[in-house]
């Protein structure tokens, strides 16, 4: 196969799991971003955490919410757990690198905030561990995964939302979930503006 071709198959495979993920997480989407909007217009704050790659869409969501997505509108009060590097290396050196986030979501969260999860394998153990200690701390969670969700979903209670790519591979997870972050932050504006009812 020529490198032509296998880019092809690249673009092709893609193209597939957007589509089979239009018509298996559209509604799942809508149910989050009503979530979202919900949260923030009430003065509550999203948190967001991953790892790697994760943590860059976290970086990108907070920016979008904080700055602007499309459109002017009040800044969000959106955090990433992923930007601090002083606690980072603190906690992860005083306790252990599971604790990272966890440790950021029971200083900074509180009841009726929100956490973002994002792990494409589903069983990040610094992420779980954020999970659990957002429950603790009366928060709800929307938890962005790949396909099955991992031991993340086995984590969630009734009140939260699983946002589970239907796909295994690490690279085409992510794509969908720059994509599912790009709609959440569409929606929220479209909610807060007065878009849609």
């Amino acid at each position: 196969m020529n490198l032509g071709d296998r880019t092809r198959e690249q673009f092709d495979e893609n193209i597939r799991l957007h589509q089979l993920s239009a018509e298996t997480l559209a509604e799942p989407i809508a149910r989050a971003i009503e979530r979202l909007a919900s949260t923030l217009s009430e003065g509550h704050r999203l948190l967001i955490c991953g790892n790697g790659g994760s943590a860059a869409d976290a970086q990108h969501l907070a920016a979008e919410l904080i700055g602007r997505f499309e459109r002017e509108r009040p800044a969000l009060p959106a955090i990433a757990l992923t930007t601090d590097t002083s606690i980072l290396t603190a906690v992860g050196n005083d306790y252990q690198f599971d604790e990272i986030f966890a440790r950021q979501v029971s200083g900074l969260g509180g009841p009726g905030d929100l956490l973002l999860a994002i792990s494409t394998s589903g069983n990040s153990a610094n992420v779980v561990r954020a999970i659990e200690v957002a429950h603790e701390r009366e928060m709800d969670v929307i938890a962005l995964t790949g396909q099955g969700g991992g031991r993340v979903a086995t984590q969630l209670r009734e009140s939260d939302l699983l946002l589970a790519v239907p796909h295994a591979r690490t690279a085409r997870v992510q794509e969908i979930h720059l994509l599912i972050l790009h709609c959440l932050c569409d929606g929220v504006d479209a909610l807060l503006l007065g878009d849609v009812l």
